[in-house]
């Protein structure tokens, strides 16, 4: 399990050291607790709010701004594969930086953890997973993102 994460920023937005670091070992962490097979590809944009509200507009008829969007590639857990590279292309994550920040700031945690979470989020989703209809699913969902940032060592602190 090898993935090439391809990261843009856009919009003169500022990242932190280690930022893009975090990134690659939260996409990396999600195919090793899944047990991905092979190697990947996933692109990974980071935006500010208005440019992830008009593709929010665009893309799921949400006129607002959100905190992360993901693109699979995808379905079924089959996925294409890159010809030049061999890697299968898993999909795009588009993440609002500045909703990352406010959402930080609102949870109590770091920015670092709000990052780490909306990329492994992210990345579940690319896999196939969905939280949509609720129950099951999006518990099934939760108990994995706190395992992955668990193995980061970005658990939340019980109290």
């Amino acid at each position: 399990m090898n993935a090439k994460v391809n990261i843009t920023v856009k919009k003169k937005i500022k990242l932190p050291t280690g930022a893009r670091l975090l990134i690659r070992k939260a996409c990396n962490a999600t195919l090793g607790y899944e047990k991905f097979e092979g190697s990947s590809e996933i692109d990974v944009t980071i935006v500010d709010d208005d440019m992830i509200k008009e593709m929010n507009r665009e893309f799921r008829n949400f006129d607002s701004s959100t905190d992360v969007l993901s693109f699979p590639l995808g379905e079924n857990g089959v996925f294409d594969k890159n010809p030049a590279t061999d890697a299968f292309m898993l999909g795009d994550i588009v993440i609002s930086y500045e909703h990352a920040q406010k959402q930080a700031d609102l949870y109590g945690h770091s920015l670092e953890r709000e990052v780490a979470f909306l990329t492994v989020h992210s990345m579940l989703h690319l896999l196939g997973y969905d939280h949509v209809n609720g129950g099951l699913e999006q518990a099934t969902m939760r108990e994995k993102e706190e395992a992955i940032l668990e193995l980061l060592g970005l658990a939340i602190n019980k109290v």
